[in-house]
């Protein structure tokens, strides 16, 4: 698929990731928990059965004020499985009856957990925008990153979206697909891939979306663990930081996006929030109550090594790739 490696062609080291500052904030992306019903190998947030960390209905009930006192038109709810979380329903209708855009995170198979048979219902009535992770079109490769079964697990999940219009452009209901490459390289195209998914999925399993998103794996947390244990860490780093593209600048989600963890600290980015850099540089620690307040838009960002991954070749972020 054109995929970069670590055999790919070589330049000069870029120096340290560029300063940058905020624009308009148009999302408020939630990570409503750490606790999920998978352990993917390339998660960088850990995420998995054993985790209990979930944030508080106090800081909850923050989060549409904020929505509403900065004019945020997208609220981006994520964890873990943030759908597992007992307040992610009633959090949905109130950002939905102020007119903000809800995306859900969803990875597939938390459709079909106990106590979720009426979810994708839930998601549909609502008008909920559904971003999917799907790995790969190939059920080996899905298994091998996410678990055994996630695959068909996934495809099932996928038919109860469809069935209820996800992915059909003249229902508006929206279902995005996300993929991440196994191991240390680089996207494919964008472009091209979604071809591919569009053309397999259909194909195999007559199954519909709407797009696909590149992105790529940041290293932190699990996955920098799996590198640094295979030695190839410091060679993924290396690839990120030839690939950089400047261009990309303009559009990393961090000048748009704020995220917030599930104790309800502020970060430029869920990348930020894992590795816990507040937003600014050197700046302490910020809380979502500060919003109702506070203006973020032309404040600092912190950056760091890690933000190579967003700029690297065609870029990543939330949405996929930035460039063509």
């Amino acid at each position: 698929m054109g995929v970069a490696d670590l055999n790919g062609p070589t330049t000069t080291l870029a120096p340290p990731f560029p300063a940058l500052r905020r624009g308009r904030l148009d999302t408020l992306q939630v990570n409503l928990g750490y606790r999920c019903n998978q352990s993917c190998s390339h998660c960088h947030v850990n995420a998995g059965p054993s985790r209990t960390e979930m944030m508080d209905p106090a800081t909850i009930a923050l989060v549409p004020a904020v929505l509403r006192a900065r004019a945020i038109a997208s609220l981006d709810l994520t964890g873990g499985a943030p759908e597992l979380h007992p307040g992610f329903r009633d959090l949905v209708r109130q950002a939905r009856v102020l007119g903000v855009a809800v995306i859900d995170r969803c990875n597939l198979t938390i459709l079909s957990e106990p106590g979720q048979a009426d979810l994708a219902a839930f998601l549909a009535q609502q008008g909920v925008k559904v971003v999917a992770s799907l790995p790969c079109y190939l059920a080996d490769n899905v298994d091998r990153q996410r678990g055994d079964g996630v695959f068909e697990r996934s495809l099932a999940g996928l038919r109860q979206l469809n069935a209820l219009g996800y992915g059909d452009p003249d229902a508006g209901l929206e279902l995005d697909l996300v993929y991440n490459p196994q191991g240390p390289r680089l996207p494919p195209p964008q472009a091209a891939l979604e071809a591919d998914y569009r053309r397999e999925l259909a194909d195999r399993f007559g199954l519909r979306f709407n797009r696909l998103f590149t992105i790529t794996n940041m290293p932190i947390q699990r996955f920098a663990a799996v590198l640094r244990q295979q030695g190839q860490l410091e060679g993924y780093m290396t690839l990120l930081r030839q690939h950089h593209n400047p261009a990309n600048l303009a559009q990393v989600m961090c000048r748009s996006t704020l995220s917030v963890d599930w104790q309800g600290f502020l970060y430029n980015c869920d990348f930020n929030q894992m590795l816990g850099l507040p937003i600014g540089q050197g700046s302490p620690r910020a809380h979502l109550r500060q919003l109702l307040e506070r203006e973020p838009d032309g404040e600092p960002i912190a950056v760091a090594d890690h933000c190579f991954g967003c700029t690297a070749g065609a870029g990543s972020s939330c949405g996929g790739a930035l460039s063509s």
